[in-house]
């Protein structure tokens, strides 16, 4: 593990409570003119998910549509919430294949999408996990701060936007930014931003959400935080997306009773651990 890693695996928490955790569950409002394009709309407006860190698996119910997605790498399933299977396919990164940007996409396009992309943004612990590769490269100014960025590739079992990716981390070892490009989108970039963390149980989670921006190529020296979305690489309708996560509250030791029935959960996280 590099020093870098260390210095941010320690700053989110610790690998020892990380080693804890079984699930991690949230509710979310996914959006953006990526959706439209792709003809989903507010497809994944409020959703709860279900991430579950020990492997590359993520469970999303649509709220309030008795209808949930399963992403695995190897297979995405839709099904109704008493389990009856609507649709499935194996190996669904291939239904990519041959993509523009236009093209529609189906639920299972979109269950898999947002499946890699949320699962993989387990930062920086998924970054410990047998056959990641990291390495710290040159650091950038952002607004007066200094952050050191640390270089990963993925190994081929996860299934991420890219295989090779960067996460820049400020001077107290917080992830302030994810940078990376989108395969299935036509290597669009992409930037996540974090800020505003707390402490969940132990773990350190950001309250402000992540910022996406695709769109454009990221140079070295590029460091503004946008807290808007641009998408201007393929398609000027590509003006914004964002991800607001709103994650139940609950102790570390497991989910609180009636954490469901909530109207809509403060920005706190569900950790349930073994």
């Amino acid at each position: 593990m590099t020093d870098l890693l260390e210095l941010a695996v320690s700053a989110h928490g610790g690998l020892e409570r990380w080693n804890k955790v079984k699930s991690i569950k949230g509710a979310a409002s996914i959006t953006g003119a990526i959706w439209f394009i792709k003809s989903k709309g507010d497809a994944l407006k409020d959703v709860v998910m279900k991430v579950e860190p020990k492997q590359e698996r993520l469970t999303m119910e649509l709220t309030g549509q008795d209808k949930r997605s399963i992403f695995q790498p190897s297979r995405v399933t839709i099904e109704r919430m008493d389990g009856t299977v609507i649709t499935a396919r194996d190996d669904p990164e291939k239904s990519f294949a041959g993509h523009q940007l236009s093209t529609p996409w189906d639920d299972i396009h979109v269950a898999y999408f947002s499946g890699e992309a949320l699962w993989t943004y387990l930062t920086p612990f998924l970054y410990t996990y047998e056959g990641f590769v990291t390495e710290e490269i040159a650091d950038i100014r952002v607004d007066g701060e200094t952050w050191r960025r640390l270089r990963v590739t993925f190994p081929d079992y996860v299934k991420s936007h890219t295989r090779e990716q960067i996460s820049c981390f400020g001077p107290d070892g917080l992830l302030r930014r994810h940078d990376y490009t989108v395969d299935i989108l036509g290597r669009a970039t992409g930037l996540n931003y974090a800020s505003e963390y707390r402490d969940v149980g132990g773990l350190i989670f950001p309250g402000e959400t992540p910022h996406l921006r695709l769109g454009g190529r990221l140079s070295a020296g590029q460091g503004t935080v946008a807290r808007r979305h641009r998408h201007a690489r393929h398609h000027p309708a590509l003006a914004e997306t964002q991800t607001n996560v709103y994650p139940f509250a609950g102790p570390a030791g497991g989910e609180t009773a009636g954490a469901r029935s909530r109207k809509r959960p403060d920005s706190e996280f569900i950790t349930k651990t073994r």
